[in-house]
């Protein structure tokens, strides 16, 4: 099966992650790290301390962005007399579940299609967020499954005009396949106390199995990192894995541009159909929109050929398809069977 609906990697990992995996001494799972002895968390976060320029004591791991993502919202909601968090209209079911698991409530403001693609409303997001005084208002960037990102300079336009006792927290699960730009982060999180940035190895590293997130968050919460935190320390296989992941940009820069040549394949070959509109994503999957009357024969033809993709049922996405991009013979594949589809239903 040909797994293209849930935005895992379909690609190798690069061969630093297959060495180190090869390495990996058994006998050091028989011990705690012993970097917690020097007031560290992980080798990890030690290492991303470096690579992203942020301070080790406000760098958080996490079990998966999910784990960062459900920690967050937990703490912030249950310690706060304000229960609320504001999600994007179309986004990650998983968002307002998290917000239910701990008593808090979850509102939703708008995102706008513009041509062929979805976007924030930055001033209309400001105004919900001062009119609703959220205690956490959460920005997808990019948004899945709308593909749609924000631009640092939009980031802190919603920072600076916002209530400062608002926790924002950026879902950038899906960042690095379009840029490798991370120079925004840390000046966004020593200037924000109230801004966590959270990221994850699953997307553009190619490792959902292997549950590794990370982020950022601003300075002054040392009862929330206390929260989160480790004492003993991390998982050692992972760690070694990961670290192996983050210096092999080369290899997945190179099954990024790979993925771009599926984003022109599908803006080629169906962008121009009747009923068709391919979205613009900077993700790792596609947003298209087809023409609804097709999509039990789609549905049929999609399974024959030992393929998933995702039909959405989100109200307002319902004439969509969203698409993990994968190698260049699936999205051949992909693309050929919905054409046929398409084709044979105006005979």
């Amino acid at each position: 099966m040909n797994y293209l609906d849930r935005n895992e990697f379909n690609f190798e990992p690069s061969q630093k992650v297959l060495d180190a995996i090869k390495n990996f001494n058994p006998k050091d799972l028989c011990f705690y790290t012993r970097i917690y002895d020097q007031g560290k968390k992980s080798v990890i976060s030690v290492r991303l301390s470096e690579l992203y320029g942020v301070p080790e004591e406000q760098v958080l791991l996490g079990y998966g962005g999910e784990d960062i993502l459900k920690n967050a919202v937990h703490y912030f909601l249950m310690n706060s007399d304000l229960k609320t968090i504001l999600i994007p209209e179309f986004s990650w079911w998983y968002y307002n579940r998290i917000a239910g698991e701990c008593g808090g409530e979850f509102q939703m403001y708008p995102l706008h299609e513009v041509g062929d693609t979805f976007a924030y409303d930055v001033k209309e997001v400001i105004e919900y967020t001062n009119r609703v005084h959220p205690r956490m208002l959460l920005l997808a960037s990019p948004n899945n499954p709308t593909g749609n990102s924000l631009t640092p300079e939009e980031i802190g336009e919603i920072m600076e005009n916002i209530p400062s006792d608002t926790m924002v927290l950026i879902d950038e699960a899906y960042a690095s396949f379009i840029t490798s730009d991370t120079d925004y982060i840390a000046p966004l999180v020593n200037k924000y106390q109230n801004l966590i940035i959270s990221r994850t190895l699953s997307k553009f590293y190619g490792l959902p199995g292997l549950r590794l997130g990370f982020g950022f968050i601003g300075k002054g919460h040392d009862q929330f990192i206390s929260y989160i935190n480790k004492y003993l320390g991390y998982n050692r296989f992972s760690e070694a894995v990961g670290l192996a992941a983050l210096e092999s940009d080369e290899h997945y820069r190179r099954v990024a541009d790979e993925m771009d040549w599926g984003r022109k394949l599908y803006k080629k070959e169906l962008g121009d159909l009747p009923g068709f509109k391919v979205y613009k994503s900077v993700a790792n999957f596609i947003l298209i929109k087809y023409p609804l009357e097709i999509k039990e024969q789609l549905q049929k033809a999609i399974a024959a050929q030992d393929y998933k993709i995702k039909f959405m049922s989100d109200k307002g996405l319902e004439s969509c398809i969203r698409i993990t991009l994968g190698r260049k013979e699936q999205t051949q594949a992909v693309c050929d069977t919905i054409l046929k589809v398409y084709n044979d239903s105006k005979k």
